[in-house]
This record gives structure tokens, C-alpha cells and sequence, in this order.
């Protein structure tokens, strides 16, 4: 890759639109369900299932149902998007909607 290119492509990926959101797990076998809510809903899934993988995902009953059921049995849903552009007002909408949607799924939270 050339220089040029390269900067070019670093600078795309810098000037991207991040697109926060809401997103659900769930496990087939048991029904078990998470919520979460993050800044890049794009990247997300790829974070999880890595810890996942490894053993060190900080919700210990989502890394106990993937030891037990496998990754197989994992799927990742977005449930909601946004593109709130200042983070103080994203975190807290962010918050609320994640609690919205734990009520409504009765899920776990992560």
C-alpha cells in the first residue's frame, strides 16, 4: 500500500460516523438472554465473542451459559441505534434505553 493510500484510509476511518446502540444476546439452549448497550455497535459483537472465547468476559453467568452451551448457541441481535453526536447526552440515553429493553426481553444486563 502506498503512503498516500494509507493516509487516506487512516483518515476515513477516523472521520467514520459512529453509530451507538442497544443489542441483545441470547443463548438458544436456555433461553438466557443479556443486554447491552455501547458507543460502537459496529465493533461489539467481535469484543464479545473474543472474551467470550478466552474465558474472561466479565459477566460470569453470560461466560458460564458459552462454557456450557458453546458458541453455537450465541446469537447477537442490534436492537436499537443512534447517533446521539455529544457522549454525556449518548451514556445516559444509552442507560435508559438498555433498561428499557432489559424490562422488556427480562434479560440480564451487561
Amino acid at each position: 500500500m502506498r503512503a498516500e493510500d494509507r493516509k487516506a484510509a487512516v483518515s476515513a476511518y477516523k472521520e467514520r460516523k459512529m453509530i451507538s446502540g442497544v443489542y441483545l444476546i441470547r443463548c438458544a439452549v436456555s433461553g438466557e438472554a443479556w443486554i447491552g448497550a455501547c458507543a460502537e455497535l459496529s465493533t461489539i459483537q467481535n469484543r464479545i465473542w473474543f472474551t467470550l472465547r478466552f474465558g474472561n468476559h466479565p459477566n460470569k453467568t453470560l461466560q458460564r451459559a458459552w462454557a456450557e452451551h458453546g458458541a453455537e448457541a450465541f446469537s447477537f441481535e442490534p436492537l436499537e441505534q443512534m447517533e446521539e453526536d455529544d457522549p454525556y447526552i449518548r451514556t445516559a440515553r444509552l442507560k435508559e434505553r438498555a433498561a428499557h429493553w432489559c424490562e422488556r426481553h427480562k434479560a440480564g444486563r451487561l
